[in-house]
């Protein structure tokens, strides 16, 4: 049994609550809330006891704590529970500021166990490319275009499609606004036609291998039946298309596969009837819906345990730094269209050194 607190109550909280509920025979938690509104409201929504006392949270024994605060302040909360000896895992980014992400930094030098719950590199059919590419079935990277995840999220991509980690890089980009259509939300479908704003950033990034890739998001994809995302990977011997790799075999012959979204071994334990319904269903799409989401936040939690007696880490504090500073990057690059941004050579020091 896997036990942990979860600080917060908002959206992104109850994504932590609907995984403890959903897999009770794995994991047990309980949300620590500001106010007791706050409390009865996610208990409502998720089924999770929550209380605003502290004492009877870490009465639970927890494995680790989650800190799943507005982003403004997770890393000043992770900071206070990991003084408390506590292993953390906080929700992206880890630091909205390079002195917050310092502060971050130096905790994990002194030991503090902190990993960011950076998941989309776990959706089962992202993670079966990436492998691919790292057993070289494509070939060596060289571009790489990603309009599917935003700022850290896609930090988090784009290293491992193009096998850049720990590589300094420069970007440079611009930010476009225009009308689109609503149609979709957290909160209910658009049917009346209403037209809202669709804020585009698109940047060029080089890395020091010689690599290049495009960053192309607006927010807009994530709840939309008009807008799509994709990946694009172009390697020496291959591509990967959203869920189509084409590649050269050992005698020269082109081949092609469509990925799949296999579930390791290692996280049976974690699949339901939702996920086994979405392996049947036919999408031709990369689609990456909130079930698979769940998931793949619940194998780092599953891991955690792991972690948190000592073995290896779901999800390293250096790349969920070289992440947060990707989109600090991006921000301060689309107020200067087309300037070049580059990495401080401190925050690239850690992230090389670590």
């Amino acid at each position: 049994m896997v036990s942990f607190v979860i600080v917060g109550s908002g959206y992104r909280s109850e994504y932590y609550g609907r995984i403890a509920a959903d897999y009770p025979e794995v994991f047990r938690a309980i949300f620590l809330c500001r106010s007791e509104e706050k409390a009865r409201l996610v208990t409502a929504h998720t089924g999770i006891p929550a209380t605003t006392d502290p004492g009877k949270a870490v009465a639970i024994d927890p494995d680790f704590v989650v800190v799943a605060v507005d982003r403004e302040h997770v890393a000043d909360v992770a900071e206070e529970w990991a003084g408390k000896g506590f292993p953390v895992v906080t929700e992206t980014p880890v630091g909205v500021s390079m002195e917050k992400l310092e502060r971050i930094m130096e905790l994990g030098r002194n030991g503090a166990r902190i990993v960011c719950c950076e998941q989309y590199h776990r959706h089962p059919i992202l993670e079966n490319g990436f492998a691919a590419v790292r057993e070289g079935l494509l070939g060596k990277p060289q571009t790489g275009y990603l309009s599917m995840v935003h700022d850290y999220h896609a930090a988090s991509i784009l290293r491992r499609m193009l096998l850049a980690d720990g590589e300094s890089y420069v970007l440079r980009g611009e930010r476009k606004e225009s009308p689109v259509t609503d149609t979709d939300s957290r909160y209910g479908a658009f049917y009346d036609g209403r037209v809202g704003k669709e804020v585009r950033d698109i940047i060029h990034i080089s890395y020091e291998s010689g690599k290049t890739a495009i960053y192309d998001f607006a927010s807009t994809q994530y709840r939309s039946y008009i807008r799509s995302r994709h990946l694009t990977l172009r390697c020496e011997k291959g591509e990967w298309n959203d869920r189509l790799q084409y590649y050269i075999d050992e005698k020269g012959n082109p081949r092609r596969i469509m990925l799949m979204p296999d579930i390791p071994e290692k996280y049976r334990v974690l699949d339901k009837q939702s996920l086994r319904d979405s392996r049947r269903a036919w999408q031709n799409e990369l689609v990456l819906d909130t079930i698979w989401d769940e998931y793949a936040i619940a194998t780092i939690l599953l891991d955690m345990k792991e972690y948190a007696e000592g073995g290896k880490s779901p999800y390293p504090l250096k790349e969920a730094i070289d992440d947060a500073v990707f989109w600090l990057m991006i921000q301060e690059a689309v107020k200067n269209p087309w300037q070049e941004k580059s990495v401080p050579k401190n925050i690239m020091a850690h992230i090389k050194n670590s």
